[in-house]
């Protein structure tokens, strides 16, 4: 599978990021309270495969319940554009909602409940794993 490099950012463009992705991937619809009232669809991957390329300075951090997941967000125009997640902490969340005009892979959006996460949330573990042997990053 190959992947490149896409970019992004939040709405006022302070914080920006780099994703690396295949033409194709699965997106989670959260039903979560947190993801319902944003937006949020997850493009979940390894760490290797995220970069944040300006805005660290702009970015404050929310925690909520167990305290595990990192929602960070940009000071100026509230966006969360990425997170560290709490199925995933060995990886980043990226909004699918935030890439820029044109940079987006082709993306299946399916649902997941996380009204019921402690129920479902094993369902996303792999998503951060690394490549494994035959796969090219």
């Amino acid at each position: 599978m190959v992947k490149i490099w896409r970019t992004g950012s939040c709405h006022c463009g302070d914080v920006r990021f780099a994703v690396r992705t295949p033409d194709e991937v699965e997106v989670e619809a959260c039903n979560c309270s947190i993801c319902a009232r944003t937006g949020f669809v997850h493009l979940i991957v390894p760490m290797d495969d995220f970069e944040l390329t300006a805005g660290a300075d702009k970015l404050t951090s929310y925690r909520f319940n167990t305290g595990v997941a990192n929602h960070t967000f940009c000071t100026k125009c509230g966006v969360k554009a990425f997170y560290t997640p709490r199925s995933n902490p060995d990886g980043v969340s990226v909004n699918a909602n935030c890439f820029d005009a044109g940079q987006a892979p082709a993306l299946s959006i399916v649902p997941f409940d996380g009204q019921n996460w402690e129920a479902n949330a094993a369902k996303l573990a792999h998503k951060s794993a690394p490549p494994t042997k035959g796969e090219t990053a």
